[in-house]
């Protein structure tokens, strides 16, 4: 989730950013912009001043005055461009020149020159030019009209080189970047305080919820931190799994307790059939059926009791080598497989798991019993031991007839049995004792087709200490 959540806030914060900083950068440009612009205006406000006194071509006895305000004009320009490198002319209506620096610069046929000249012979001065940016425009043109008794006699033409301007623009970005990213990765790191302040006690939550599913009812969530809703979901979770421990624990205790108390009372129908048989003939076949069907339910009765005490009792977990308790087991049914005829192989080398030995024990016990009951003279059984360095695996493996795909996802429900077995010995709650022996623990049982014919059944337990 916070993979979800934190890109999702990554996003809105740049474009936040983004929709400050663009329209702050272009504000950074149009100021840099307009102080030059009105630098040039003012600049070429002098000139127009100058010029004012020699609009007039020389005429008469007018030459000489007007030839030497003329050249102290053409100083001036030319003083202007030598100390800032920036091209300046005045220019009469027709194009001609009354001073200009350099000398050789004039009003060309067309272009940005020739439009901001006849912008000022309108009228008008040059107060909004087109937008200098760092990677274009390297000139700024800027022109001013020269009046006389309300006429645009002439024009005053400043062609500036923009590279320190666009200079400055693009350091004042750079800082404005600079601090974007400043401001992005504080962001950043406070999306992540965020995000794992709120998604903290949802690792908890999701946790503690696997726990109970594995069969933890005991784990709880710590309701501490986070926002206050998942403050109060994490309070009533806690209710919720106290109520269904409770719901659980009263079920297994009427099994319990049922299972207890129909015992007496069946050991005592069970002796009153064995004295009520001492009265028939012997053989009789509807005393046998009653005798076989007696035992039964009081087989039944047992399982159901070690079913509840498995599930309410909690596992001594060991570090022990389940390879030799493997091996132990595999001896102890050796016997009663060669009473059936069934070949039983181990192969059982050492490795060690976290597990309960009592427990396992009786899982791998009725793993077994249920492969040889349903494995045929002179098949096999086999059970392996193999780690793969997180957990360990018991597998047992017979050559019985197996089971459909269907009734693999049944195997090991409380009471079920497959059709085609129902004439064999059992209660169906052998495998359902010993899933719920391994889940105390932290291990599982799986079922799977074992080719070309057969049942695989797979016992897991952790390596590791569970909850470490």
């Amino acid at each position: 989730m916070r993979t979800r959540l934190l890109p999702l806030l990554i996003v809105l914060m740049a474009a936040i950013l983004l929709a400050l900083g663009i329209p702050l950068a272009a504000s950074l440009a149009a100021a840099q912009q307009q102080k030059v612009v009105v630098d040039r205006i003012d600049d070429t406000a002098r000139f127009a001043s100058l010029a004012q006194f020699v609009a007039d071509r020389p005429e008469g006895s007018r030459v000489s005055t007007t030839e030497q305000r003329r050249e102290t004009l053409q100083q001036e320009v030319g003083t202007y461009e030598k100390l800032y490198g920036i091209k300046a002319g005045v220019f009469y209506r027709d194009d001609d020149i009354m001073a200009n620096a350099p000398e050789d610069w004039t009003i060309p046929r067309k272009g940005e020159v020739r439009a901001a000249f006849d912008e000022a012979l309108q009228s008008r001065r040059s107060h909004d030019p087109e937008q200098v940016w760092p990677w274009q425009r390297d000139r700024l043109v800027v022109a001013s009209p020269v009046i006389r008794d309300g006429d645009v006699v002439a024009v005053v033409v400043t062609d500036s080189p923009t590279g320190q301007m666009r200079s400055r623009i693009l350091h004042g970005w750079l800082v404005i970047g600079a601090g974007e990213i400043g401001a992005m990765l504080l962001a950043l790191g406070a999306a992540l305080r965020l995000t794992g302040w709120v998604l903290r006690p949802v690792r908890v939550l999701d946790a503690t919820t696997h726990d109970i599913a594995t069969g933890r009812l005991k784990s709880r969530v710590a309701a501490a931190g986070g926002p206050p809703e998942l403050r109060r979901l994490a309070r009533s979770f806690n209710e919720m799994a106290d109520n269904v421990q409770e719901v659980l624990e009263q079920q297994r205790a009427f099994v319990a307790d049922a299972s207890h108390q129909l015992r007496n009372p069946l050991s005592a129908l069970l002796l009153r059939i064995e004295l009520l048989a001492l009265e028939l003939p012997e053989g009789n076949e509807e005393i046998a059926a009653v005798r076989t069907e007696g035992k039964r339910l009081a087989h039944v009765l047992d399982d159901l009791l070690d079913l509840a005490l498995a599930e309410h009792a909690d596992a001594d977990l060991r570090l022990t080598d389940i390879g030799e308790l493997t091996a132990e087991r595999v001896a102890s049914w050796s016997p009663v497989a060669d009473d059936k005829g069934v070949r039983l192989i181990g192969t059982c080398p050492a490795t060690t798991a976290w597990v309960d030995p009592v427990a396992l024990s009786s899982a791998l016990d009725a793993v077994i019993d249920n492969a040889l009951k349903f494995t045929p003279e002179g098949e096999t059984v086999e059970v392996g031991v193999a780690s793969n360095g997180e957990a360990s695996t018991i597998v047992v493996a017979d050559r019985g007839p197996g089971l459909s795909d269907e009734e693999l996802t049944r195997v090991g429900d409380r009471f079920w049995r497959s059709a085609g077995h129902q004439n064999i010995k059992g209660s169906g709650l052998g495998l359902s004792i010993s899933r719920a022996l391994l889940s105390a623990g932290g291990g599982s049982i799986a079922y799977a087709h074992h080719e070309p014919h057969g049942l695989k059944v797979t016992v897991t337990v952790p390596r590791t200490m569970p909850g470490a």
